[in-house]
């Protein structure tokens, strides 16, 4: 029997009855764009993330791409963000026509380093994106410290960090404008592609509503040239059922890395770093080793599905060969990339499943 990295059958059918009533519901409605069943996400998610508005869009992407634009980021500025994350958040920088400035990593987090950030920012510098990688904030605290004495927003990419807490507040909830992504593997994940904003900028939350249905401020009149970015109601149906659920999800996903911590923790890994306020919701559950390569296909061979996440950093990528790096610029971040390996997590995993995941993982460096 192979135990899956992750299985969006068993994903679902946990709450498909709930999941078909709520779609059921849209479509007898009519409403499916707009309307109440999105209002009443938007407001269920500003409440559980702690600000005053949510603003549904299409995708993860989308929601750091209206935040820049909101934040009036364009051609001639400079953005900072981190090495280590997918290419969507440098494409949505890209999109502004403003230029990205990457930092490394941070050893233990693979987030923004906080002094490499202090370094890059210049008088062109017009946000930050501190990038919530895997469900961790990372040094959240002194990138909002650094970003406060320079006088920068700071946009945080929470699309893996749903439900995620540091200096007692949610993610989404530290900077300016926190951006979601729900694509259906999230921590909140819907039936297909969507994304949100919060944030408490009344003025921002206007602009953003605005951009992200063709730049109308009422029914054709248009403010902005704008985009079609809009949630339907079938996702944010969809969501709000799944937000019922969030908080015991991440409680299983911590219960299962606290069996991964245990069983791993004296095996020749680099395991994820623990918070003392246990803050982390394991969007996946990543270890390091020199050995990677040869533990992902033992783990293949004997029945367990693994997955490498962004084996080739952003800036070596290339689509993005115009930023001018090359190999050896962000060290951190180009070590990282060659030795992550992701074990499978997700709430449905059972405990029996994570402890043959370990197991194997043990007879790997046992008889290497």
């Amino acid at each position: 029997m192979t135990i899956a990295f992750f299985d969006s059958k068993r994903h679902f059918e946990a709450r498909g009855a709930d999941l078909q009533a709520a779609v059921a519901g849209v479509l007898a409605s009519g409403r499916y764009i707009g309307g109440p069943v999105l209002s009443q996400f938007e407001d269920a998610f500003a409440e559980y993330c702690g600000t005053r508005h949510c603003v549904g869009n299409a995708n993860g992407t989308a929601a750091v791409h209206l935040a820049l634009l909101a934040l009036n980021v364009g051609p001639g500025d400079e953005v900072i963000t981190v090495a280590s994350t997918f290419a969507a958040t440098v494409e949505a920088i890209l999109y502004t026509g403003a230029t990205p400035v990457l930092v490394d990593a941070d050893e233990d987090t693979g987030g923004l380093d906080p002094k490499a950030l202090a370094s890059a920012i210049t008088d062109r510098t017009k946000a930050i994106v501190p990038v919530h990688l895997f469900g961790q904030l990372g040094r959240i605290a002194d990138v909002l410290d650094v970003a406060t004495a320079a006088d920068i927003p700071v946009l945080e990419d929470a699309c893996q960090a749903h439900g995620a807490t540091a200096l007692g507040r949610r993610a989404g909830s530290l900077g300016t404008v926190g951006c979601f992504s729900f694509y259906p593997a999230k921590n909140l994940g819907a039936c297909g592609d969507a994304g949100a904003l919060v944030t408490d900028d009344d003025d921002l939350a206007a602009h953003i509503r605005s951009l992200l249905d063709h730049g109308q401020t009422m029914k054709y009149r248009h403010q902005y040239v704008g985009f079609n970015y809009r949630l339907d109601s079938i996702q944010a149906a969809v969501l709000a059922t799944r937000l019922e659920d969030l908080e015991r999800e991440n409680a299983a996903r911590r219960a299962l890395a606290a069996i991964y911590d245990e069983a791993l923790d004296d095996l020749p890994l680099v395991l994820p770093r623990r918070d003392d306020d246990d803050g982390e919701v394991f969007h996946l559950y990543v270890v390091r080793t020199p050995k990677r390569d040869a533990l992902q296909d033992f783990l293949t061979r004997h029945g367990v599905e693994t997955a490498i996440h962004y084996p080739v950093p952003v800036h070596l990528q290339p689509a993005y060969a115009s930023l001018g790096h090359s190999e050896g610029d962000f060290p951190v971040a180009e070590l990282r990339a060659a030795d992550m390996l992701s074990l499978p997590m997700y709430p449905e995993l059972t405990a029996d499943e994570a402890r043959t995941v370990s197991a194997r993982t043990r007879q790997f460096f046992t008889a290497s």
